[in-house]
């Protein structure tokens, strides 16, 4: 089956939110998703957008992958493109979805004069290791993902 990759617009969110829980339960955090279909209308197509969106559909014009993200800036580096998630449906996987999702993005990054495009992979996922490592990507071992969440960022305490 063909596949077009294109840029997403507010009628894929559905789409995409479905194939950011299919990722979520892959990822054993089937609860840790709090976007809904509207802050990823909002977030991404409203009048002021914090992320884009490539997305995969087939000949009958069903979203099979997403390729989720927005640019960034590196104190060492400049522009950084971010991919936050490359995601392709399990039951097409092994077609070059998402070959074409990353080879894509990296047009993006081209034209948006990115100096580097980052993303993470879970050390578990061996799969999609093999696959990053395939196409010539850097894993960087030794770097710690630090985040705070919603909790922590309502509950933060400036010290005066």
């Amino acid at each position: 089956m063909a596949y077009t990759i294109r840029l997403g617009t507010p009628d894929d969110a559905a789409a995409i939110q479905s194939l950011i829980h299919e990722l979520a339960e892959f990822e054993n955090e089937p609860d840790a998703v709090d976007t809904t279909v509207e802050s990823l209308r909002e977030d991404g197509f409203g009048p002021n957008p914090v992320f884009q969106v490539f997305v995969a559909e087939n000949d009958d014009k069903e979203i099979v992958g997403i390729a989720l993200f927005f640019m960034g800036y590196s104190t060492w580096k400049g522009r950084m493109l971010y991919l936050d998630d490359l995601v392709v449906r399990e039951s097409v996987r092994g077609q070059g979805i998402g070959r074409a999702l990353l080879d894509r993005l990296m047009v993006q990054a081209k034209e948006e004069k990115a100096q580097v495009v980052c993303w993470q992979v879970l050390d578990w996922n061996k799969p999609a290791v093999d696959f990053y490592e395939s196409v010539g990507t850097t894993i960087q071992k030794g770097w710690w993902n630090c985040r705070v969440y919603k909790d922590g960022i309502e509950g933060w305490v400036v010290k005066e």
